[in-house]
């Protein structure tokens, strides 16, 4: 015999759900705050108002205001590592089609664009002054560096001293030209970005300089 859930309480699966549904709210209302106020002028007001829910449903959630933009940062790289991991995946195994994957994931509009930009070096100005922000930074920068370098590695016949350098290389100069697109209103497109870096790459390695074209 199956013992009945208690009178007016929610069966567990629909409670989730909806706990599912305004953590959600309250991440997406974080994001949009940092986009309009920047890092410092985001509060658990700005949130809880973008969200449509009171600020004490966000305490209930995340515990605090630190809490909410720690998992905002945390939601940021989970959508980045989800997007380049499944290029890598779709690219196969061939090491020069895995570079021009991963470059190009970096760009995509989905991952690259005027608001994400905004929150990541809004996220990245703060790493130095609050730990938690670099805790979570140095986790999901650690698994890209890794997957880059064993991509380095292959393409460079398995030297892991440039296949280092060169992974290092690259990923400097990834991130200098999200600087640069965030930051300047010139022109510059993420396409010019991609092509520009796998260019460099086929400098580092000749070998396979017509296969990095992009």
């Amino acid at each position: 015999m199956t013992a009945e859930p208690a009178r007016g309480r929610k069966p567990r699966k629909e409670r989730k759900e909806n706990a599912d549904m305004r953590r959600r709210q309250i991440l997406d209302a974080a994001f949009r705050s940092i986009v309009e106020n920047g890092l410092a002028r985001t509060t658990l007001a700005t949130v809880a108002d973008g969200a449509g829910l009171s600020q004490g449903v966000a305490v209930f959630y995340f515990k605090s205001k630190t809490g909410i933009l720690a998992e905002t940062m945390r939601d940021l790289y989970q959508r980045y590592e989800a997007h380049w991991m499944a290029a890598l995946e779709a690219a196969g195994e061939e090491p020069a089609a895995r570079l021009r994957a991963i470059v190009a994931a970096d760009f995509d509009p989905a991952i690259c664009n005027p608001e994400a930009l905004t929150v990541w070096f809004a996220f990245m100005g703060e790493q130095k002054f609050v730990g938690q922000y670099a805790d979570i930074s140095a986790a999901f920068e650690a698994r890209r560096s890794e997957a880059l370098r064993e991509i380095c590695a292959a393409l460079a016949s398995g030297d892991t001293v440039k296949a280092a350098l060169a992974s290092e290389w690259i990923e400097t100069l990834t991130d200098g030209y999200w600087q640069k697109l965030h930051l300047r209103q010139d022109g510059f497109q993420a396409e010019g970005a991609i092509a520009h870096t796998l260019k460099a790459a086929g400098i580092l390695f000749p070998d396979h300089d017509q296969d990095l074209l992009f």
